[in-house]
């Protein structure tokens, strides 16, 4: 759980929400999609608010459903690319979230090392939203869990089996928030890819409590059989270029094909965070096929960032 400054509300990690906390925003969530699907617009919640978002690294969804998000509810979003402020080497880390956090009213931040979102937010005086990081992606998972939840009608007593690479931000967030909303999370990746000790530790911790059950294997057939999302993600993040050769053939017995989808439920469906590289951690007809849901993922990054502002911001009479 992150430290809160000066009561203010920050989503750093997934479990900077209690599972209260998710369900409210997800409600919101689906409030505001909604509204502009039979209205064709929001309400400006969001009039003369500002978004200041940094990235130091490249992204598309992200970019795209916060900057459309504020943009719907009446604010506005302020670009901030690693040309314009070289966080951390022009100007520190904490002398950047002071000066932004002056002026703009919550701040959105992609980087490469979540100490780096961290040290942002405890010197800032506004709320601070992880877009991504090494560690954590909450953003996606809260997209993914309205997607889950749209589909199957609920999130409890389901079972998602992940393949591939276990110490990636996905997995982390994703397990963490099954561990709390009393979802069983089932892992497979290959032995020295396994996730952070620290993060399963946690979500075994909050499982006793909502009786989910969490599993971590290097078998894929094992993670996968009779589960009803199968999910998978790249195999080579942002800053594992170097290692690309070696990861190809590490992985290549975790790709997600019919084979192994055909193991699954009959009725489980098929999710990736995006950007997919067709032919490595999936096939083009399982991420094509009718079991995918993988934009309406993407399209939900939209709806569930502007529930995430406005639950963070506290808007009140949505």
């Amino acid at each position: 759980m992150t430290k809160q400054n000066n009561n203010k509300k920050d989503f750093l990690s997934i479990t900077d929400l209690s599972a209260q906390g998710i369900w409210e925003v997800l409600y919101l969530a689906k409030k505001l999609k909604n509204q502009i699907k039979k209205l064709g617009k929001n309400k400006p919640f969001l009039k003369g608010k500002t978004l200041a978002m940094i990235f130091e690294k490249p992204s598309l969804r992200t970019h795209v459903s916060f900057q459309i998000a504020i943009n719907q509810l009446g604010g506005h979003a302020l670009y901030l690319g690693p040309d314009h402020i070289a966080m951390g080497t022009r100007e520190s880390v904490s002398d950047v979230a002071r000066v932004i956090s002056s002026m703009a009213d919550i701040i959105m931040a992609r980087t490469f090392k979540h100490k780096i979102i961290k040290e942002l937010a405890d010197n800032s005086k506004v709320p601070v939203i992880n877009g991504l990081s090494d560690l954590e992606h909450p953003c996606q998972i809260l997209a993914d869990l309205m997607t889950i939840w749209e589909v199957k009608d609920r999130l409890d007593n389901l079972t998602i089996g992940y393949v591939g690479d276990g110490e990636n931000n996905i997995p982390h967030s994703l397990c963490l928030a099954s561990a709390m909303l009393g979802v069983n999370f089932q892992c497979a990746a290959p032995i020295g890819y396994w996730m952070k000790k620290e993060v399963v530790n946690q979500a075994k911790k909050d499982s006793k409590l909502t009786g989910s059950k969490i599993l971590e294997t290097k078998a894929p057939n094992e993670a996968i059989t009779n589960v009803d999302i199968v999910y998978t993600d790249t195999w080579i993040s942002m800053g594992d270029e170097k290692e690309k050769d070696k990861r190809l053939k590490i992985f290549f017995p975790y790709q997600i094909n019919k084979k192994l989808m055909n193991l699954a439920n009959k009725e489980a469906i098929f999710m990736h965070d995006l950007p997919a590289y067709r032919g490595n951690e999936v096939t083009d007809d399982v991420i094509e096929g009718k079991q995918s849901v993988v934009f309406q993922q993407a399209e939900n990054r939209l709806h569930v960032s502007k529930a995430l502002i406005c639950y963070l911001l506290s808007v009140k009479n949505i």
